[in-house]
């Protein structure tokens, strides 16, 4: 019976051994995994980006076109939510400023819901049809009037609490990422079809008179 008991003891410990090896294993799991995720959020960071651009970059991959395109959208749904918080204090008076100041402030803030709807707009069309000159340039004129704008509230003791880094952001996403490696490479690439000489079709033989 005393043997049978240790048996079982020596049992329960291997399979507590068991349990923890797994346990640590799990864990190491984890760890990995979450190092891997950090590392794929950083890879196409700003900084990446920013990394890429020479005096002759070389052009984006698809999947970093649509990288840059994510992450100008996650950009554009911070900088829409700070406007809208801008325009409800301008409007309920938490903000305080004269009324016609007010006024024109908050005429800045409406053109930004066209810009933001515009952007938003031209990003969807991008990710479907990466090669549309005319979204890309319409996303670029977006972003650089949204850029102009931020950087005006980010002057602005009363709204420079709510900007914060955005209006630099804005700045080097809209010009020189988005221009020197979307917008950019983009026209060259259709001036270069646009000037393909295109192959002469041979003259179609005249019947034979009989």
């Amino acid at each position: 019976m005393l043997r049978s008991l240790c048996h079982e003891c020596h049992i329960i410990i291997l399979r507590g051994e068991e349990m923890k090896y797994r346990k640590v294993i799990m864990i190491n799991f984890l760890i990995v995994f979450c190092l891997v995720s950090i590392a794929l959020s950083e890879e196409y960071s700003l900084t990446y980006f920013l990394s890429r651009i020479t005096s002759k970059p070389v052009a984006l991959s698809s999947k970093e076109r649509l990288e840059l395109l994510s992450r100008i959208e996650r950009l554009l749904d911070l900088a829409r939510g700070a406007s809208q918080k801008m325009t409800k204090d301008l409007q309920t008076g938490e903000i305080d400023i004269r009324y016609q100041e007010g006024e024109f402030w908050l005429s800045k803030l409406k053109e930004d819901d066209k810009s933001f709807q515009t952007a938003m707009e031209q990003i969807k069309i991008l990710k479907e049809r990466p090669g549309h000159l005319v979204a890309s340039v319409g996303l670029y004129k977006s972003l650089k009037d949204l850029s102009i704008n931020f950087n005006a509230y980010n002057n602005m003791s009363s709204f420079s609490a709510f900007v914060g880094d955005l209006a630099p952001e804005l700045d080097l996403w809209t010009d020189p990422v988005f221009y020197q490696l979307y917008l950019l490479p983009l026209a060259r690439l259709k001036d270069a079809e646009k000037g393909s000489p295109q192959k002469e079709k041979p003259p179609v033989p005249k019947g034979k008179k009989p």
